[in-house]
């Protein structure tokens, strides 16, 4: 099961995104939803998106999809830039870079912790 928690700090300039466990399409979809009510109450061209994937795990090739569509969206939004923070895990680390090579999103990081 997908958890995510999505918080706004206006201070920082920006969007903090708590995801873990393993995400369904169901999971995606609310995430999505969510997420498009978050940046509505501010320009997303302002604020840095961090999202903590620490507790994140490493997608199956049914719900890449979603995934690439979720990177879409932080392209489309044109956050400053789109930091993924992770446990070492080359695997997701991988999976990360693919998909932000495929969505050709541009401004992004992927630190380890």
């Amino acid at each position: 099961m997908g958890t995510f928690n999505l918080n706004t700090d206006k201070n920082a300039s920006t969007l903090n995104v708590k995801v873990g466990g393993t995400f369904s399409t169901e999971d995606a979809e609310l995430f999505i939803a969510d997420y498009n009510r978050a940046i509505g109450a501010f320009d997303p061209k302002q604020y840095e998106i961090i999202l903590d994937c620490t507790e994140l795990n490493v997608s199956s090739p049914d719900v890449l999809p979603m995934l690439e569509q979720c990177f879409i969206l932080y392209k489309n939004s044109g956050f400053k830039n789109v930091v993924f923070t992770i446990k070492r895990n080359p695997i997701l680390k991988m999976q990360l870079s693919r998909v932000a090579r495929t969505t050709q999103l541009q401004h992004y990081e992927i630190r380890e912790v």
